[in-house]
C-alpha cells in the first residue's frame, strides 16, 4: 500500500466526538502467541489490524499454526505445544512484541529457526535476553552484530532449573522469558525461577503478561518484581474466546485533544477495569487541567483551549511505567505554564528509534527551548509569538507521528513526514484525527 511523502496539518482550534480505539497490539501479539501455543481452539476479537500483527501472523503461518480470519478483526487459531513446522525463516519487521516472546518460544523447541527484521530491528538490543536463554541451556547464535537481531535457534541443550534476565533495558525480555516458561517446564518437567537482575521497567506491561497468562491457565507464582516461579504441570490451556481491548496507549493521543482543545473527546474500547498500565496517563491528564470521566468501555477527557491561550499545568513526572503514553506527555508540555520534565524515560533509546534525541530535535523545529540526558528530558513551552512553522520528521516511529499531530493547536500548521509509519499500530490514526478536529 502507497502512501504520501507528508501530511500538512493547518492550526486547529477544537476537537469534540467519540472515537473507537484499534485493540491493544501490546494484548493482540501476546494472545496470539498464546493461542499458537495453547491446547485447544481459540477465537480471538477485536484483534489489532496493522503492521506488527501482520508480522507476528504471517510468523505463525511459516511455523505451520493454523489461523483462520472470520472477519470483522475475529480469527481462529488452532493452539499446539509445539509448532509443527521445525526449521524456518521468519522476517519480524521492527515488531518487538513479536521478535522477543517468539525468540523465547522457539528456543525451547527442537528446530532450527532464523529471524531477522528491518535495518532499524537489528540495531535494537536483544543481547539480554539472548544471554539470559543461553545461560538456561538453550542455543542462540547471533548471526550479525552480536547483541542483536538477526538471530539462530536450535535445539536446545539440558535446561536449568533457574534463569535470570535483566530488567532494566526492557521488559519484553522478561516478558518473553515468562511465556516460555510453560514450554521450559513442560520439556525439563521441573519447577522453573526467573530472577530479574536489576531494576525492573514497564512494569505494567508484566501485568498485561501475567494476566493474559493466567487466562490461558498458567498461574505464576510472584514474590515481588523480582522472582517468578513457574511450577510442573504448568500448560497452555485455550480460553474459548478472548476480546482484545482498545490500545491505551493510542488512547492517550485522543484523551490528550480533548484536554486541550475544549472537548470532550470520549474513546471506546478501555475503561476503568482495563489491564493496561497506560490508562494512568489519565491521572496524568487530571494533574494538567483535565476533567476526566472513566466508565468500563470508555474514557472522556474534557478541558482547557489552548487555542485561546489558556496554560496547561507543567509537571515533574516520572513515566517509567508508561514510557509510550509519554511521548504524548512531551508535546503537551509545549502548551504548559511552565518547564516539564520527563524521568525515567531511558526505555526511548531502544524503541523504533532513540525517541529521546527525536523528540528533542522536532520540538526544536516547532520553536521549544529542550535539554535531555540519559533517562530524561526537559520541554519548555512555546511563548504566544514563538511558534514556528515545522517539518516534523518522523523516524520510521509510529509514535512520533501521532504524537506531533497535537502540536496543530499551537499558531503555526505543521507537516508530518511519512504520515503511513502510524500503520504499525493505528492504520487510520489520521483519518480519526480529522474527524475529530476542527
Amino acid at each position: 500500500m502507497s502512501h504520501p511523502d507528508y501530511l500538512d496539518l493547518p492550526c486547529v482550534r477544537v476537537a469534540q466526538g467519540q472515537m473507537t480505539l484499534p485493540g491493544s497490539k501490546s494484548i493482540s501479539n501476546r494472545v496470539l502467541l498464546l493461542s499458537a501455543l495453547a491446547e485447544g481452539q481459540t477465537r480471538i476479537e477485536g484483534l489489532l489490524d496493522s503492521d506488527d500483527t501482520r508480522v507476528m501472523l504471517a510468523a505463525l503461518d511459516r511455523l505451520g499454526v493454523s489461523v483462520t480470519a472470520l472477519g470483522g478483526l475475529a480469527y481462529l487459531v488452532q493452539g499446539s505445544a509445539a509448532f509443527p513446522v521445525s526449521q524456518a525463516s521468519l522476517f519480524m519487521g521492527n515488531a518487538g512484541t513479536a521478535i522477543r516472546p517468539l525468540t523465547a518460544a522457539l528456543a525451547m523447541m527442537d528446530g532450527c529457526y532464523e529471524l531477522s527484521g528491518v535495518p532499524r530491528m537489528h540495531e535494537r538490543p536483544i543481547g539480554d535476553l539472548v544471554d539470559a536463554l543461553n545461560a538456561f541451556g538453550a542455543t542462540v547464535q547471533y548471526t550479525g552484530n552480536p547483541g542483536y537481531p538477526p538471530l539462530r535457534i536450535m535445539q536446545p541443550g539440558l535446561l536449568a532449573e533457574r534463569v535470570s534476565v535483566q530488567g532494566s533495558v526492557s521488559s519484553q525480555f522478561l516478558t518473553a522469558m515468562l511465556m516460555a516458561a510453560p514450554l521450559a517446564v513442560r520439556r525439563s518437567g521441573r519447577a522453573l525461577t526467573i530472577d530479574v537482575v536489576g531494576e525492573l521497567i514497564s512494569k505494567p506491561y508484566i501485568e498485561i503478561t501475567l494476566n493474559l497468562m493466567s487466562r490461558f491457565g498458567v498461574q505464576v507464582e510472584r514474590h515481588g518484581w523480582q522472582q517468578f516461579v513457574v511450577h510442573p504441570g504448568a500448560a497452555y490451556r485455550s480460553p474459548g474466546t478472548i476480546l482484545v481491548e482498545g490500545d491505551a496507549s493510542s488512547a492517550s493521543y485522543f484523551l490528550a485533544l480533548g484536554t486541550m482543545a475544549s472537548g470532550p473527546v470520549r474513546v471506546l474500547g478501555v475503561g476503568y477495569d482495563s489491564i493496561q498500565g497506560d490508562v494512568g496517563f489519565t491521572d496524568i491528564l487530571e494533574r494538567m487541567g483535565a476533567r476526566i470521566t472513566r466508565d468500563a468501555g470508555w474514557i472522556e477527557a474534557s478541558g482547557i483551549n489552548v487555542a485561546n491561550g489558556e496554560r496547561l499545568v507543567a509537571f515533574d513526572t516520572d513515566f517509567n511505567l508508561i514510557p509510550d503514553a509519554a511521548m504524548t506527555a512531551a508535546v503537551l508540555a509545549l502548551f504548559a505554564d511552565g518547564p516539564c520534565r520527563l524521568r525515567n524515560i531511558g526505555s526511548w533509546r531502544v524503541k523504533e528509534t532513540d525517541r529521546i534525541h527525536a523528540m528533542q530535535t522536532e520540538l526544536r523545529k516547532l520553536g521549544a527551548e529542550v535539554s535531555s540526558g540519559d533517562d530524561w528530558l526537559v520541554v519548555h513551552p512555546i511563548p504566544s509569538g514563538k511558534w514556528q512553522s515545522a517539518v516534523i520528521d518522523t523516524y520510521d516511529d509510529h509514535r512520533m507521528a501521532m504524537c506531533f499531530s497535537l502540536a496543530a493547536f499551537g499558531q503555526q500548521p505543521v507537516r508530518i513526514m511519512d504520515p503511513g509509519c502510524v500503520s504499525k499500530t493505528f492504520p487510520t490514526y489520521f483519518d480519526e484525527y480529522a474527524r475529530l478536529v476542527k
